[in-house]
C-alpha cells in the first residue's frame, strides 16, 4: 500500500459515529453492522428518551416552615429506562469491538430530529440507525425514524435494514 493510498484510508475512516440504540432486534443489528463494517475513534451510543410529563402539583401553603425537600426516590422512570437500554446497546457495541461511549439525550421535539441535532452537536461524520423495514403503502404512511434521519439530515447515514 503506497503512502498515498494510506492517506486516503485515514480519510475515509469516521472520527466520530453516533449510533441510534433504542434496544430493538432492529438496532442490535446495527450495532453489530456498525462493529463488523466500520471503525471510528469515537462511537456514540445515542439512546433518545422522552420525558415523563409530570402533572402540575397544586399550589400548597407550607405553614410549619421552609419547604420540604424533593423527594430523592422521585425517579423519571422514562430516564431510568433509557438508561438501562442504553447499557445493553453499550455493552453490545463494545463486545462488536467498538471504542463506544453512552449517551442517553431527552427529546422535547421528535426522536429523529433530536439524533439529527446531537450528531450536528458532536460534529459527527456518520449516524447509524436501524430500520423497520416497511414497505408499500404503509411505509408511505408511517414515515421511520431513520428515514427523517436520513432526508432531513445533513450527514451521511448508514441504514441497517431488518434481517430474514
Amino acid at each position: 500500500m503506497t503512502a498515498e493510498a494510506d492517506d486516503s484510508a485515514a480519510e475515509v475512516a469516521p472520527e466520530v459515529m453516533v449510533i441510534a440504540y433504542d434496544g430493538t432486534r432492529n438496532a442490535r443489528r446495527a450495532v453489530h453492522y456498525a462493529g463488523r463494517f466500520l471503525s471510528a475513534n469515537r462511537a456514540v451510543l445515542l439512546t433518545v428518551w422522552t420525558p415523563a410529563s409530570r402533572a402540575t402539583e397544586p399550589v400548597a401553603v407550607d405553614l410549619d416552615g421552609p419547604p420540604d425537600p424533593a423527594d430523592v426516590d422521585d425517579v423519571d422512570i422514562a430516564h431510568a429506562d433509557a438508561q438501562s437500554t442504553n447499557a445493553e446497546g453499550l455493552a453490545l457495541a463494545r463486545s462488536a469491538g467498538l471504542a463506544a461511549e453512552p449517551l442517553c439525550v431527552p427529546t422535547m421535539s421528535t426522536v429523529w430530529n433530536t439524533i439529527i441535532e446531537t450528531a450536528d452537536a458532536l460534529d459527527a461524520d456518520l449516524i447509524v440507525t436501524g430500520t423497520r423495514g416497511t414497505t408499500g403503502l404503509r411505509s408511505l404512511l408511517q414515515s421511520s425514524v431513520a428515514d427523517r434521519v436520513l432526508r432531513h439530515g445533513h450527514r451521511p447515514v448508514l441504514i441497517v435494514p431488518p434481517g430474514r
